[in-house]
């Protein structure tokens, strides 16, 4: 399967970073070919410019600024997320990719007034977080990337698809037997994506 991973997080030192590298590797020790975006590394610009969104629905030319990260996106089957989750929310260069990237036309078209996804090609989407804090702080808020994965980014690819949210809550207050745990976990995932 080609795999598109999104990584976004600027710290080369951090779990995060240490996540993104299992999942690569895992995943292509299964035989998978892996496309890996790292946001940061490759210095994508999350701003949308104001031509940009005065084009946003002009499809198929809206996609002309932003057109390899497109290509990359379309030719996927699986795409994996990794990042962490800051203010209970997506890192800024990650919400950048989808409002620049998750455009009209490519992951969804717009059918009398109403949204149709787009993304058939990905079969199988697993987002790998850390929140700062707790599970249960995080659900008070509302647990908007869990959400906007479970419920937005499951709407706009492959009807059926597999969704998975696999989070380490409490970073905080991690121990190296709650990160090896976690790491466990997502390997197990990756050798069965």
């Amino acid at each position: 399967m080609r795999v598109l991973v999104l990584y976004a997080h600027p710290v080369e030192t951090s779990f995060n970073a240490a996540l993104h590298k299992m999942i690569v590797e895992h995943l292509t020790a299964e035989g998978h070919e892996v496309d890996d975006c790292d946001l940061y590394a490759e210095d994508f610009d999350p701003r949308l410019t104001r031509a940009e969104r005065m084009a946003y629905h002009d499809a198929p030319g809206n996609i002309e600024p932003v057109r390899g990260y497109v290509e990359r996106l379309r030719k996927a089957e699986g795409l994996v997320l990794c990042f962490p989750v800051w203010n209970y929310g997506y890192p800024a260069i990650l919400k950048g990719f989808f409002d620049r990237v998750f455009l009209p036309g490519v992951s969804f078209r717009l059918v009398e007034g109403k949204v149709r996804p787009t993304l058939d090609n990905i079969r199988k989407v697993v987002a790998v977080t850390s929140y700062g804090g707790s599970r249960l702080r995080a659900f008070l808020v509302g647990d908007p990337p869990r959400k906007l994965v479970q419920r937005l980014l499951r709407a706009s690819v492959k009807p059926g698809a597999s969704v998975s949210y696999l989070a380490h809550y409490s970073m905080n207050l991690s121990t190296p037997q709650s990160r090896d745990r976690f790491m466990a976990k997502v390997a197990r995932r990756m050798e069965t994506f």
